[in-house]
């Protein structure tokens, strides 16, 4: 009996780890791999009005869409795993205080930053705060990606104006998020339809 427990227990704890998709490049092959995520991006860019393929350009930037993604560790004497660089944790990379403020403000307090429908409302929520504070259109992905990074003070203050790595990642994003529109727009009808193809 106990091993029985034990083997159900070990399956459950299986089945919760969440692998990422397999083609990050195609948009409708990581809609029909994960088929709840459309309906939760949908449903994130119903409620804060920030297109799907921007908010998923910036999460694959942030996390590759791995869901308990973690910044990398700094080193030691060049060896020794020390401290990382922040708390920032999960699809959307969002550290502690960001996320308390997400909760608190949004109305989901029960989010989970490794939960994908959280992680992707919590884009769309952040857009819409960067189109408030700092008047970035909805598909500005180059901006809204900015403000992403560099908070909407650093962003409003131009602080990435001497990163240059930074606007070059940017401007990735961006060209992500445009090929991901050109994809969608092949693939969305079926998507609403519900029927899939593997």
């Amino acid at each position: 009996m106990k091993s029985l427990v034990l083997l159900f227990l070990m399956v459950s704890m299986l089945g919760c780890v969440s692998t990422p998709p397999k083609h990050l490049d195609n948009l409708c092959h990581i809609f029909d791999e994960k088929d709840d995520w459309y309906d939760d991006a949908k449903d994130a860019s119903k409620r804060w009005g920030s297109p799907i393929p921007t908010m998923m350009a910036i999460m694959h930037q942030e996390s590759r869409f791995v869901a308990k993604a973690k910044p990398p560790r700094t080193k030691i004497l060049w060896i020794f795993p020390g401290p990382r660089k922040s708390d920032a944790y999960g699809y959307a990379q969002v550290k502690d205080s960001t996320w308390d403020w997400y909760r608190k403000s949004s109305g989901h307090g029960w989010a989970d930053r490794d939960d994908f429908d959280d992680a992707i409302d919590f884009i769309g929520w952040y857009n819409h705060i960067s189109g408030r504070k700092s008047r970035i259109a909805p598909s500005d992905t180059y901006r809204l990606y900015l403000a992403y990074h560099e908070g909407h003070g650093g962003y409003n203050r131009g602080s990435y104006k001497k990163k240059r790595w930074l606007t070059d990642v940017a401007k990735k994003v961006s060209a992500r998020a445009s090929r991901y529109k050109q994809q969608l727009a092949g693939c969305q009808k079926r998507l609403e339809s519900g029927w899939w193809f593997f």
